[in-house]
């Protein structure tokens, strides 16, 4: 769909959706139990009042924060949703504004000051600490909410929140990638300890309007007693946590300044391995500027990636690619709206070329190419406007880059390009409304300079929660074109029940043959269908031996397109809590009950191969990691309905706290699959799949030292080895069986990585950093199957490993500060 037509479609919307309304609040009742108190009671208010006095962040009380209205009664979210909080651990916080930014105070009370947990981590890691948090939405339409945490020790954590159950920062899977440029100060004190916060409105997005209301919430945690409370309530047995913001008001006239910030960096690499060495100098620019309140454009101009976080590569065997997170700080910060739909994969962006495979005949010749394409430039512009339309555009230029191509007779080369020059663009439009409900129209084009083909691909979402948020529909429509009329879709329905302690859903989807997202998103599976429900229960107050707890049942299958054939079919129960204590428990029962076949597997179209019946069961414990010394283990095993095969493994990482400063953690996998069926290659009348051994462990060492909350040592380690040994080959029927077949030697793969990254990062001012890193890695890879521990690791290091020291500087300049010098 073109974007012109995105564009008159989103605008017809907007002109026929009124401007958001404040949901009428509503009074739940009010239980008084002997000395326990529940609230639940309609939207909070608190009112700010506009100051002209300079204020210290210091986290002492100056006189001036007596004028400010205090914000108090806080009540717990987790884990006795709706009781108040005890008088001795009284929380009183107090906003006051200016016409450059929101400051916050916060007098949290404790009658046990002593045992206070404070465990110093670097930005946005969560530690083992008490927390004060404060939650915005500009908007006040409870659909984003930015987030500014801030722990005992003086850390600072901030984050987007577009997803549910977003309250608590140490809840698993959290995403704090997002950095804004915001001041804070604790200072401990007798009575408990107090946070200030100065969060400059260029961090935040807003209206224009001459007065306004926003969405606002507190957040306190008690780490000792893994207690979370918020200021206004937060019902648990609601999904949606952001529409249950209370109201700040008083905020009048704002006219912040031109937000307009220069990051300029430098770096020097020293590189030296089996290649040789290598000096490198890079030098560039990152720049925000506010366009209004409420958009941004973010530019990085010459990038450098050079010291971001190394790729967990694996011995993949399955037919898909492996996916790998995203480290590049520009593609993981304020990129929420272009997550929508899911078509957004920005490692597409200055990944491997993509088309050298094209450009020589592997028989004859040989191809010599760059292991990344550089990235020239990228920008993103993202906001929303008065109305609750979001709009995003993503744009990103990268280079052509150019292969050697060899003649293995004659030796001959020519160079070849692998990759053209290539534009990439993302362009999002998304409307909210009812401050609970959405529509989306997303866009993603790729277009490749010369003859090389371009993609693009376009979807339709949208999210509907009724009025109480107690069901939720959601779908979508999504459309892929790549040149040469090559044409898929993909849609999906699904109906949920999102509140109470039981809960269940329904969904369905369709993909056709030719859905393909992949030149800027991630899919492994098309064409087929699948229908999916579950059902679920949790309690939302302890009980005598859970704080929390939840049971799941979920079942689906999946058939696919053109043979109706079950592609994937499964039931299972699992059961998931906290105890009074604090430790975590996990348990999962799935059967896989009819023999299913996969369709990628043999990498030939229209081929398939069958996989036997199975059963799984998998235990997680976690302990408490207030505690000095904590374990994680996780134990999973799978049984086939076939002779000998069986898949197990299990991970046990001790964690040990040495004190606030030092942190240590140990992680060590080990798995089997045994008598494993696969691809192991081709001939030119057959596909081989093997019957095969394959062991893996992975040993994996994370340290971290602060010196202060500004300043921190970090050591990650990591070695992987794995193997495939084949035992029998087979040739692949055409009806998805196998048969023996003479045994051919040569297949079997052996594989051994090691990443180790020692960094000292230095935050010398808001949004400046120092960082110094010494990395060193390794890779092996063989036919030659090595048994021994010993060996694998001495072929590794003898001729293998790179050397990378590097030095890089980035500050943080604000336009504003050299016009007031000026």
């Amino acid at each position: 769909m073109p974007i012109s037509v995105l564009q008159a479609i989103i605008s017809i919307f907007v002109t026929l959706t009124q401007p958001n309304m404040l949901r009428t609040p509503r009074l739940f009742p009010l239980f008084f139990l002997l000395t326990s108190l529940s609230v639940m009671a309609q939207k909070k208010t608190v009112r700010t009042s506009f100051t002209d006095a300079s204020i210290s962040i210091d986290g002492t009380m100056e006189k001036v924060w007596e004028t400010a209205e205090p914000a108090t009664d806080f009540v717990m979210y987790q884990p006795d949703n709706g009781k108040l909080i005890a008088p001795e651990k009284k929380a009183i916080v107090r906003v006051l504004y200016n016409q450059e930014a929101l400051y916050i105070f916060a007098e949290l009370q404790d009658d046990q000051p002593d045992k206070i947990l404070k465990e110093i981590t670097q930005r946005d890691n969560i530690g083992v600490a008490d927390m004060f948090g404060v939650f915005i939405n500009g908007f006040n339409d409870g659909q984003q909410d930015f987030q500014f945490f801030v722990s005992a020790s003086g850390v600072q954590m901030d984050r987007l929140a577009t997803e549910d159950n977003e309250v608590a920062p140490d809840n698993f899977g959290q995403d704090f990638s997002w950095d804004a440029i915001w001041d804070s100060a604790v200072r401990l004190t007798s009575t408990g300890w107090n946070v200030e916060m100065k969060i400059p409105y260029a961090a935040l997005r807003f209206s224009d309007a001459p007065i306004q209301t926003w969405g606002i919430n507190f957040y306190r945690g008690v780490r000792r007693d893994r207690q979370h409370y918020t200021w206004n309530p937060i019902r648990f047995d609601e999904k949606l946590t952001r529409t249950q913001n209370g109201l700040l008001e008083g905020l009048q006239n704002l006219q912040p300044p031109t937000r307009l910030f220069f990051i300029p960096y430098t770096s020097f690499y020293h590189e030296q391995g089996p290649a040789g060495k290598d000096d490198r100098f890079k030098a560039g620019l990152d720049v925000k500027y506010g366009i209004n309140e409420s958009f941004t454009l973010d530019a990085i101009l010459v990038p450098d990636f050079g010291q971001t976080k190394y790729d967990n590569l694996i011995l993949n065997l399955s037919p898909y690619e492996q996916q790998f997170a995203e480290n590049r700080p520009f593609f993981t910060e304020g990129t929420d709206l272009f997550s929508k739909g899911d078509l957004f994969y920005s490692r597409r962006i200055g990944a491997a070329p993509s088309f050298g495979y094209t450009t020589y005949d592997s028989a004859t010749e040989t191809l010599d190419q760059p292991a990344t394409v550089n990235l020239l430039n990228a920008v993103k512009i993202s906001g929303r406007t008065n109305h609750g339309l979001g709009i995003g555009v993503l744009n990103a230029v990268t280079e052509e880059t150019h292969g050697t191509v060899t003649d293995i007779a004659t030796g001959t080369k020519r160079s070849v390009v692998v990759e053209p020059l290539t534009n990439y663009n993302v362009l999002v439009l998304d409307q909210r409304f009812n401050q609970n409900s959405s529509v989306s129209l997303i866009n993603t084009n790729v277009s490749r300079d010369g003859s090389f083909y371009d993609a693009n691909v376009s979807a339709f979402l949208f999210n509907l929660n009724t009025k109480k948020n107690t069901y939720n529909l959601s779908g979508d429509f999504k459309y892929s074109y790549i040149e040469s009329d090559y044409q898929g879709f993909k849609t999906a329905l699904n109906l949920e029940k999102t509140s109470g302690q039981y809960r269940w859903s329904l969904f369905g989807k369709y993909i056709s043959n030719n859905y393909d997202i992949n030149d800027l998103g991630y899919i492994t599976q098309t064409n087929y269908h699948n229908a999916y429900a579950d059902a679920s229960y949790r309690i939302l107050n302890p009980t005598k031996w859970f704080n929390t707890f939840r049971v799941d049942v979920r079942s689906s299958v999946e058939l696919q397109n053109n043979t109706g054939k079950p592609q994937d079919a499964f039931f299972n129960m699992s059961a998931q809590g906290n105890s009074v204590v604090n430790d975590y428990y996990y348990a999962l029962l799935q059967l896989n009950p009819i023999e299913t076949f996969d369709f990628y597997m043999p990498r030939s179209t229209g081929r398939f191969s069958y996989v036997p019946k199975s059963a799984l069961a998998q235990l997680i414990f976690s302990s408490n990691y207030n505690r000095p010394f904590a374990l994680d283990v996780n134990v999973v095993g799978r049984k086939y309905d076939e002779e000998r095969r069986l898949t197990y493994a299990w991970n046990f990482s001790p964690r040990y706290r040495v004190n606030d400063k030092l942190m240590l953690i140990y992680s060590f996998e080990y798995s089997r699959d045994l008598s494993d069926r696969g691809y192991v290659g081709n001939t030119d009348t057959d596909i081989l799949y093997a019957e095969r051994d394959i062991k893996t462990i992975v040993s994996q060492l994370s340290a971290k030292y602060a010196l202060n909350n500004k300043m921190t040592l970090n050591l990650s380690a990591r070695y992987y080895w794995s193997f495939s040994e084949n035992r029998r080959l087979f040739t692949l029927g055409d009806d998805g069986y196998l048969d023996g077949t003479d045994f051919i030697t040569g297949l079997d793969e052996n594989f051994n990585v090691w990443n180790m990254d020692l960094n000292y990062s230095w935050w010398f001012a808001p949004g400046s950093q120092l960082s110094v890193l010494y990395r060193n890695n390794a890779l092996d890879y063989t036919n030659i199957i090595r048994h021994r521990f010993n060996d694998n690791v001495r072929e590794l290091f003898d001729d293998n490993l790179n050397n990378v020291f590097s030095v890089s500087v980035r500050y943080y300049i604000d336009y504003n500060s050299l016009r007031r010098r000026k």
